[in-house]
């Protein structure tokens, strides 16, 4: 049965016309604190919409203290999940918000991040099944982070881990499965055909912009609908014309070397 709430929700965080989606996590200050890009939260969301960034990931902090200010509209995912750095399990995610509550907040979808692989995914899972339960209730949209991460994995970016971890996400009701890219088209089509729910990849640690126009052209070329992409983004000199430009291979189906040459002439 058509869960028309959900449908409506969706269409906020994806672009109609192409399926796709550009979505700039911004979630990581209950992690490591306010780095540099999310100082000041509000002008790094406005930032990112006004390069057409379809939404923004972020704990309660977000729409309280940054989210919709002024500027162009994005969607809104509130984070369901969260650890510190500073504890002495960090892989360890557990939950520190509700479906109900990101909907009372105006959220248009909730995320949650597995370590699949750490001692503790059993409670993980077992928080992953609650939420996605809830959110087909409620009819709201769920995007699971899905890493291979732990004492059981040496590689995260590993083909076959990353093929358990992304099909996992699907088993258990992810509307999208954000997981880590295997570093060429052809691995990380397997992940794709093994994996019903759409895929988005993950940005992870700094990469030059030729590379990060790479691995998007790359991951979209092998059936990936779309990013993830975090400090790639907002600790970019300039993020509205970064997420222009990573726009224009995800939803213009233009090449990495056009994206990096429209970001380079500043002048346009």
């Amino acid at each position: 049965m058509l869960n028309i709430g959900k449908s409506i929700r969706m269409e906020r965080l994806m672009n109609r016309n192409t399926g796709r989606t550009v979505i700039v996590p911004m979630d990581h200050g209950v992690t490591v604190g306010p780095i540099k890009g999310l100082i000041d939260i509000s002008t790094s969301v406005d930032q990112v919409a006004e390069g057409g960034a379809n939404a923004v990931i972020g704990h309660v902090g977000l729409p309280r203290y940054g989210h919709r200010k002024s500027g162009k509209d994005i969607g809104l995912i509130l984070h369901l999940s969260a650890s510190s750095m500073l504890s002495p399990r960090p892989n360890k995610k557990v939950l520190v918000n509700t479906v109900e509550n990101a909907l009372r907040m105006g959220a248009d979808g909730v995320s949650i991040h597995i370590n699949i692989g750490d001692n503790e995914d059993p409670e993980m899972l077992q928080d992953f099944g609650r939420i996605a339960v809830e959110c087909s209730y409620w009819g709201m949209p769920l995007i699971a982070m899905m890493y291979p991460r732990g004492e059981k994995i040496q590689d995260e970016k590993d083909l076959e881990v990353v093929k358990i971890a992304a099909r996992i996400g699907a088993e258990l009701g992810a509307d999208f499965v954000k997981t880590n890219y295997t570093g060429d088209p052809e691995s990380f089509a397997e992940v794709v055909a093994g994996c019903p729910a759409p895929i988005l990849i993950a940005g992870g640690s700094k990469l030059s912009e030729a590379e990060m126009f790479k691995t998007i052209e790359d991951a979209i070329r092998a059936g990936a609908k779309g990013l993830s992409i975090g400090r790639n983004v907002f600790q970019h000199s300039d993020p509205t014309r970064f997420v222009q430009a990573a726009c224009m291979i995800v939803h213009e189906n233009k090449t990495a070397e056009e994206a990096l040459n429209f970001l380079q002439k500043k002048d346009q």
